[in-house]
């Protein structure tokens, strides 16, 4: 399987979570082997971060990467878009130190990655696969992941509201997946935690455009819900995008049970410090059918319009 990137750079803006400043970003091809790579500018051009777990500083309200002098912050919609379509290769330029929340789902990414097109490059992916069951548990909260040829999530949350409850959900990740399953998923929150946030100068960003806000009773956005448990739905959303700060993308079948960006994160610093024990690096080798179909710029028809 060949590595990708995108054919055009592609731009937008929107509200930042911490902000609630305009904020603007630009995704721009990269050659092969890059991966990731953020370019945050400042007033002396452009600083560079590529994520791995130890550069994950904050995971209070999203996750923030830093290196002691840059950050940014609200990552993980954006990786989760990058890493569910398959796109192995990718530089995003950042101007205000955050991504924008656009709706407070992937779906406005996965639409920016359509517009721009995706290109095969010329060497072959490399993944991280789990070579050995791994289990990591802390208050109640666990992530299991054995060996498997893919990527594949069964997500379990457990909230004591009467409106979400316990709520499971099994998916193999797919570009197709991602983009009609996954990716309109919106973040969640409640009430009383978005008032005591905002009188705090906490996510100022924060509004019923981009995200599912509950009262004791039910959800307060006038259209609803977009999924039944679209509540499970974007923690499996968020855990794509916390996966893809490890790099490489990984491979093996993930067994979660009530995580967040914290713990995921932990996971990551585990699988790192014991990766020779976890983990070993494989390239996945082409399938020629598929290699040779020839490319367009609508690489992803089923990926649904920006909400």
């Amino acid at each position: 399987m060949l590595q990708t990137t995108i054919r055009e750079t592609v731009r937008c803006t929107g509200v930042g979570l911490h902000s609630g400043k305009q904020v603007s970003m630009a995704l721009c091809p990269a050659s092969e082997d890059t991966g990731i790579i953020f370019a945050i500018r400042n007033g002396s051009g452009n600083a560079f971060l590529t994520p791995n777990p130890s550069l994950v500083v904050d995971t209070g309200l999203a996750t923030t990467l830093g290196n002691g002098t840059e950050t940014v912050a609200t990552v993980e919609h954006l990786l989760a878009a990058i890493r569910g379509m398959g796109i192995d290769n990718i530089r995003i330029e950042v101007e205000g130190h955050e991504l924008p929340i656009m709706d407070g789902s992937a779906a406005s990414f996965v639409y920016l990655l359509k517009q721009a097109g995706v290109r095969k490059q010329s060497r072959a992916r490399t993944v991280l696969a789990i070579k050995k069951p791994v289990s990591f548990e802390q208050d109640g909260k666990s992530i299991k992941a054995t060996p498997h040829d893919g990527f594949s999530v069964d997500y379990t949350i457990d909230f004591s509201h009467p409106l979400i409850g316990r709520q499971t959900v099994s998916m193999e990740i797919t570009p197709e997946v991602f983009a009609k399953h996954l990716s309109k998923a919106r973040t969640f929150g409640f009430l009383k935690e978005v008032e005591y946030l905002h009188a705090n100068g906490l996510a100022l960003g924060g509004s019923l455009d981009n995200a599912v806000v509950l009262d004791e009773y039910g959800v307060l956005n006038a259209e609803g819900l977009r999924f039944d448990d679209e509540f499970v739905r974007h923690k499996i959303l968020d855990f794509v995008g916390d996966m893809a700060i490890m790099g490489l993308p990984l491979q093996g079948h993930f067994e979660v049970f009530a995580s967040g960006h914290a713990l995921n994160n932990e996971f990551l610093r585990h699988l790192e410090v014991n990766a020779d024990l976890y983990l070993e690096k494989v390239v996945l080798k082409a399938d020629t059918a598929a290699e040779e179909a020839p490319e367009t710029s609508d690489a992803f028809d089923a990926v649904p319009a920006m909400a």
